[in-house]
């Protein structure tokens, strides 16, 4: 099993992914089978596709962090199910082409990709960007083990874009 993390981008279009791929016949395939199966109001999970009818490999889980309430606030249910999921699309195929992950793994492997949009987002272009890259980031750091022991230690005080300690 390989976890990921990443952020990519500045303000309300940035995007922040968690990332776990595995074997689909072990803890992540059962993981991703149950958070399909196991929809919650505001929290769909779905097939990440490259185009209606051509799923991206390995078979993505597209998980929304940010509850999407398509009634109330319209333009962030079109971001996360229109340029955030074609972002995270693009970032599978981008790590299959650099051999992030490996073309002949791909039928044997799920990946469940938990992505923030932010509810205030509003520029497609940027989110889709941002999407793409954090997913080939996270995908990355989950295939190299980083950060490492030393890395996490050596980074200070906690802080993020919505806090500073």
């Amino acid at each position: 099993m390989q976890i990921g993390e990443a952020f990519a981008g500045h303000g309300v279009n940035a995007a922040h992914l968690n990332t776990v791929l595995g074997s689909n016949d072990g803890p992540v395939g059962t993981a991703w089978a149950t958070a399909l199966a196991t929809p919650r109001i505001g929290h769909a999970p779905f097939v990440v596709v490259v185009r209606p009818n051509v799923p991206v490999k390995p078979f993505t889980l597209f998980v929304n962090k940010a509850a999407i309430d398509g009634e109330n606030n319209p333009r962030h249910a079109q971001l996360s199910w229109g340029a955030a999921q074609a972002g995270v699309a693009a970032g599978v195929a981008a790590a299959l082409t650099a051999g992030v992950v490996a073309e002949g793994e791909v039928d044997a492997l799920l990946l469940i990709a938990a992505v923030w949009v932010n509810p205030e987002a509003g520029d497609e272009d940027t989110v889709y960007a941002n999407n793409e890259a954090a997913t080939l980031a996270a995908l990355v750091a989950g295939r190299d083990g980083t950060p490492s022991v030393n890395e996490v230690l050596a980074a200070g005080a906690p802080h993020n874009p919505f806090f500073r300690a």
